[in-house]
């Protein structure tokens, strides 16, 4: 009876570790089978977070400016034609150049002439052409802004001249990009001046003339007039100067050449401006 129960007894036991040796057995493929399908999401996942292409950066572009216009200025003493010089200066002679360290962003010409009438007394006149021409600069920027400041500057200071009388400023037009014509009375120790300033931009180039006049000893004033007339017609060739300086096949001068006008962008800083004044 004891045996029967012993032997039993050990039957079950064999039975519970088949038991759990089976359902260690089933879960094995189970437990495979989900890490499997674990281990194939997460690649999966991985794969679609990845970029398609390693991409770097780019690098940020160069700042640019664009390229002045002109590149040069013309000859300063041939804006103007015989013509011209002998009918706003009458036997003025040669102009003056004036000093420059570089003629091809700065230059300036003068005449005068002394019409002496003997004991009616004479007339004088003083004619002064100033070029300025500015380079493109990035840190400054493009050399005809740089001009259009530097218009507007020079036409404030022509209505802003000590000791002027009837200031009068007008906009001209077919005179480059922009054009004021200013006008005043000054008097002087040696007579009544009347003065007349032309302020006129052409791309990156600014064209500065002044003309006056005065009736010295006595003799009468000149119409103010005839003298703007005159300033304008002028500062209109001046200008045309500049444009066939800069056209192809031509030198500064204006004679015929076979290299073309630069254009191209400079880094060179813009010259210093200066307001150009009358003189007698």
């Amino acid at each position: 009876m004891q045996r029967r129960a012993q032997r039993a007894d050990r039957s079950q036991k064999r039975a519970g570790r088949v038991t759990r040796v089976l359902f260690g057995a089933a879960a094995v493929p189970v437990m495979l089978l989900a890490a499997a399908c674990s281990g194939g999401s997460d690649d999966g996942g991985d794969d679609a977070q990845k970029p398609s292409g390693s991409a770097s950066p780019s690098a940020s572009p160069s700042p640019t400016v664009e390229p002045a216009a002109y590149g040069q200025l013309p000859e300063s003493c041939a804006v103007l034609t015989e013509k011209t010089l002998e009918d706003l200066v009458p036997e003025g002679g040669k102009g003056k150049e004036g000093s420059s360290s570089d003629i091809t962003t700065r230059a300036s010409c003068s005449w005068s002439s002394l019409d002496n009438n003997g004991v009616e007394g004479s007339q004088f006149r003083w004619l002064n052409v100033s070029l300025l021409r500015f380079e493109s600069d990035i840190t400054r920027g493009a050399g005809d802004e740089l001009a259009r400041e530097y218009f507007e500057q020079q036409v404030a200071d022509a209505q802003s001249v000590q000791g002027a009388k009837s200031v009068k400023a007008e906009p001209l037009t077919g005179t480059g990009e922009q054009a004021t014509a200013v006008r005043y009375d000054l008097k002087k120790e040696e007579g009544d001046f009347k003065q007349q300033t032309v302020v006129a931009r052409i791309e990156n180039v600014v064209v500065t003339l002044d003309y006056n006049g005065a009736g010295l000893a006595g003799d009468k004033t000149p119409d103010a007039d005839e003298l703007l007339k005159d300033a304008k017609a002028a500062a209109k060739e001046a200008v045309t100067s500049v444009t066939k300086a800069n056209a192809e096949g031509t030198d500064p001068s204006g004679s015929a050449s076979n290299s073309p006008s630069e254009k191209s962008p400079s880094s060179a800083s813009s010259p210093s401006s200066t307001s150009s004044s009358s003189q007698t």
